[in-house]
C-alpha cells in the first residue's frame, strides 16, 4: 500500500469551517467553531500508513494551543509571520509548496498519495500555485487526494481533483470533523468519524 504525505493549510480549512458553521448551525456557530485535529487527520490518513504530515500557519500568540494539539498528534508545524501592513499570511501557501515539490524529488520509494487540505487553487492559469506542483507530481506517478470545503475551494483544483484523482467534501464530515465551544463549556460535541464511504486514490 502506497504512503500517504499530508499538506495541510490549517488557515484555509479553519476559514472554510467557519463559513460551514454559518450556514449550517447559525451565524453564533461562527464563532463558536473549533475543529476536530484528530478527526481530520484520520479522514486524510483513511486507514493508511503516514510517511509524514506537516501543516502551515501563522504565528499570533493566541494559536499556540491550536498548533501544540496538531504537533501532539504527529504532525510538523511550520509557522509565519503575518505581515505588518496587511496583517495577512506571507509564505504560507509556498512553504506547503516547496515541501510538496521536494518530496516529490527526493522520496526514493515508490511515489506515494499527496493528501493535501486546501481550497486554495489561485495561480492555476499562471503556471503556480497549488495546482501547478499538484499536477507536476500527477506526471510523476504520485496519487493525488484534495480535501476541502467544496464551498470555498477553486473549481479548477476540485474539478481536476475528480478527474485524476480523489476529491473530498468536508461539508460531509462536517459533525464529525468540528465541535462547537464557547467560555462556559462545550455547545456541541463531535460525533464519531467513519470512513465507510470515503474514496482513495490509487
Amino acid at each position: 500500500m502506497k504512503k500517504v504525505f499530508i499538506s495541510w493549510d490549517n488557515s484555509n480549512i479553519f476559514i472554510g469551517g467557519k463559513m460551514a458553521a454559518s450556514e449550517i448551525e447559525g451565524e453564533d456557530a461562527c464563532y463558536q467553531l473549533r475543529l476536530q485535529f484528530s478527526n481530520i487527520l484520520e479522514l486524510a490518513r483513511a486507514g493508511r500508513d503516514i510517511e509524514c504530515a506537516i501543516a502551515v500557519g501563522s504565528v499570533p500568540p493566541e494559536l499556540r494551543h491550536v498548533w501544540n494539539k496538531m504537533e501532539q498528534l504527529g504532525i510538523k508545524i511550520e509557522l509565519y509571520e503575518r505581515g505588518s501592513d496587511s496583517n495577512k499570511e506571507q509564505a504560507v501557501d509556498q512553504a506547503l509548496q516547496v515541501h510538496m515539490l521536494r518530496k516529490a524529488i527526493d522520496y526514493n520509494g515508490t511515489p506515494g498519495i499527496i493528501v493535501i487540505l486546501t481550497g486554495d487553487g489561485r495561480g492555476f492559469l499562471d503556471g503556480v500555485g497549488f495546482h501547478a506542483d499538484l499536477e507536476r507530481m500527477h506526471k510523476k506517478g504520485w496519487g493525488i487526494e484534495v480535501i476541502a470545503w467544496e464551498r470555498i475551494c477553486n473549481s479548477r483544483l476540485k474539478d481536476w481533483a475528480q478527474k485524476i484523482g480523489t476529491f473530498i467534501r468536508l461539508e460531509d464530515y462536517y459533525e464529525s470533523i468540528t465541535f462547537r465551544d464557547d467560555y462556559d463549556g462545550v455547545i456541541r460535541r463531535s460525533k464519531p468519524l467513519t470512513l465507510d464511504n470515503r474514496i482513495k486514490s490509487t
